[in-house]
């Protein structure tokens, strides 16, 4: 039998983080200690009232499909957060409940982009958002960005880049791995480029509730006419309960559904009544302790790897990453991750999982751990560095 492998997996690039992953799992089971500062994942665990509400469902034993489209109560109780935490009013027929992020960026992608048809993103990013579009056929069109820019696109650089063939732009605030916001100003004038340009545009917010200083703006204060991809992962600690939403404008309600029905059936139900809690404002109490926290720990790594010698033009607005200029002291970051590994037992992420701008003179790292752990981790990154000159 000639079997052959469809062209799309060919153009999927893996991530290198889940190499470091995976010899940190060897290391650790040949007992190791291993700081884990790689994966964007928050260490604390998932709110009780959130374990509770998504059990007390399990229990009825009545756990059945949902409406492809998620639980009503649930939508609705999505477009109130959206009425309390932006004054933005929003019609819940426009929100999906999914699963995870991930799935929100297939319906939206599905829904809008055409084969050959490309999306505007910067360099660095989240790569998992440039693996979508090629999943569609689609081409992940990526633009340099730096510091002068805040690490985001701008306007100005989605105009000059905007060709016939380009169906809209993306842009993540706060950014992965990059940590930081677009301000409001910025985000309104890309929204209306891209719309004037007759394109879509997508506004990644997964790290919303995770900023430590101005709030971050979601792109429904500007327009209707856009996509949003947001997440119980990150800020409300639901990583492994797979659990996301999308909101789309008006004209792709009955063409999201129709994906929706036919790729998930349903996100998972004791997911989406777990949600439902983690709406609720006591939990919303406990979250904003956590989020000081993750302040707290910014703080801390930022003037640790500052002292170190590190380059970090911009302190991190928000998520829980700092990516780190290491230029002055390797010319390859993956080497340099690898090596750090298997000498101190740290590992964090290379710059090449989030791009080509000079990622070989970057690392991303993630302060989803301890304060006291990241305080041994600087104690050996600052060792390993003095054994290199």
């Amino acid at each position: 039998m000639d079997l052959r492998l469809a062209k799309r997996t060919q153009q999927i690039a893996p991530f290198y983080v889940m190499e470091l992953l995976h010899r940190a799992k060897q290391l650790e089971a040949q007992g190791k200690d291993v700081i884990h500062m790689e994966i964007g994942e928050p260490d604390f665990p998932t709110p009780q009232t959130i374990i509770n509400a998504g059990t007390r469902h399990l229990k009825t034993g009545a756990v059945k499909y949902t409406a492809a489209a998620g639980l009503p109560e649930l939508r609705e109780k999505i477009a109130d957060f959206y009425r309390q935490r932006y004054a933005v009013t929003i019609d819940a027929a426009r929100i999906f409940v999914t699963p995870g992020a991930s799935g929100a960026f297939l319906l939206a992608l599905g829904s809008s982009l055409n084969p050959g048809q490309e999306l505007l993103m910067a360099d660095p990013c989240y790569p998992c958002n440039s693996n979508f579009v090629k999943l569609f056929d689609g081409k992940a069109r990526t633009i340099p960005v730096d510091a002068t820019t805040g690490y985001q696109l701008t306007a100005a650089q989605i105009k000059q880049h905007w060709t016939p063939n380009t169906q809209g732009a993306l842009i993540a605030s706060p950014s992965n791995p990059t940590g930081t916001l677009i301000a409001p100003d910025q985000l309104a004038q890309a929204i209306h480029t891209v719309n004037d340009l007759g394109g879509c545009f997508y506004s990644d917010e997964i790290y919303h509730g995770l900023v430590y200083g101005d709030d971050a703006t979601t792109a429904l204060a500007f327009s209707d006419n856009v996509f949003v991809i947001n997440s119980f992962s990150k800020y409300f600690g639901m990583t492994g309960w797979r659990i996301g939403w999308l909101i789309v404008p008006e004209a792709f309600i009955d063409a999201t559904e129709k994906l929706a029905q036919n790729l998930f059936i349903s996100t998972a139900t004791p997911s989406q009544y777990g949600a439902l809690a983690a709406l609720d404002p006591l939990t919303l109490i406990e979250l904003e302790h956590r989020r000081a926290e993750f302040a707290t720990r910014r703080d801390f790594l930022y003037d640790g790897l500052v002292r170190l010698g590190f380059n970090i033009p911009i302190k991190p607005d928000g998520a829980f990453y700092i990516y780190a200029d290491c230029a002055k002291f390797t010319d390859d970051s993956y080497q340099f991750a690898l090596d750090l590994l298997e000498a101190e037992g740290v590992a964090i992420t290379p710059g090449k999982d989030f791009g080509t701008h000079a990622a070989h003179h970057y690392l991303r790292f993630a302060y989803t751990t301890s304060i006291d752990r990241m305080a041994i981790a600087l104690q050996r990154l600052e060792r390993f560095i003095d054994k290199q000159k």
